[in-house]
């Protein structure tokens, strides 16, 4: 699994995980204090969909937008937090160059969360590949709230934890590219709870077989280092589909208060919405419940 190629931007995971990163950041900005926004695997900033990719057989891989932001681009009857997300990616893709009528471009969660930073807020973006940590220091080289790093995702949640803000909102988004993803974010998880262990932790991951995603969560749970921790997950297919990657989920430790709410208010949409057969369906629960 890759999510480093660019037919993958936009699609429903890409949906799910900004919609839920945005509301993570209003929830953040409920208070007035500032915040460091830290993305231990920026990626690139935003992607060109009109670009195309080939097979190794010479045939045109079909993009993945179309079953998931294009489902959402042209809708009038969404709730205000995915509106407000919908509105993201309209601003991005105008910035951009794409036509107001025509989806052409869509933004990374580094330009997402930039777009909604306040004053007082600002951004740390991680990533290792040469050629993507150039690409988003040429895109936010201006921008005084924002610094790239190029560092692996794991050593920063050690080199940049904890912040001077004394609050963070820190995404985990690995491309899931090693067998060994699962256990490198738990050990990352638990180095940075060490240090910082008030921070707010979101962790986005696949789910491929059900038993690798529940066993992640029920180790996370275990683990004496847990802190409260709520988990919104969507489901495109039943598991018995011929669907690779059926669903994700994104794993919320020190959730902001009332968060899980929030969650439910879109969720149920975005799984109607995003579905691809009867098996398509969204929940959230509490793995590690608030104390």
């Amino acid at each position: 699994m890759n999510y480093r190629h660019h037919y993958h931007a936009g699609n429903y995971a890409d949906v799910f995980k900004h919609a839920l990163l945005l509301q993570l950041v209003r929830a953040m900005q409920r208070k007035e204090k500032g915040f460091l926004y830290l993305d231990t695997h920026a990626g690139r900033g935003g992607y060109d969909l009109s670009t195309t990719t080939l097979l190794p057989d010479g045939r045109e891989r079909a993009p993945e937008w179309p079953a998931g932001i294009g489902r959402l681009w042209a809708a009038t009857d969404l709730p205000a937090d995915l509106a407000g997300y919908v509105a993201a990616v309209r601003a991005f893709n105008a910035r951009a160059g794409g036509r107001a009528d025509e989806l052409q471009f869509y933004p990374g969660s580094p330009w997402i969360v930039q777009a909604a930073l306040r004053a007082q807020d600002r951004a740390a973006l991680c990533e290792l590949r040469e050629d993507d940590a150039e690409a988003l220091a040429i895109d936010f080289g201006r921008e005084r709230r924002v610094s790239v790093q190029r560092l692996d995702g794991y050593t920063a949640l050690k080199a940049m934890l904890p912040p001077p803000e004394k609050r963070a909102l820190v995404l985990i988004d690995p491309p899931f590219e090693n067998a060994t993803e699962f256990a490198d974010i738990r050990a990352g998880l638990r180095e940075a709870l060490a240090r910082f262990p008030s921070g707010t932790y979101a962790i986005w991951y696949p789910i491929t077989e059900r038993t690798k995603s529940d066993r992640f969560l029920r180790e996370v749970a275990d683990s004496p280092f847990a802190p409260p921790a709520v988990c919104a997950e969507l489901q495109i297919a039943a598991d018995a589909a011929q669907v690779r990657m059926k669903g994700c989920g994104l794993l919320v430790l020190n959730p902001p208060w009332r968060i899980d709410e929030e969650f439910r208010r879109v969720l149920p949409v975005l799984a109607e919405r995003l579905k691809q057969d009867a098996g398509g369906e969204a929940r959230v629960s509490w793995p590690v419940p608030e104390r």
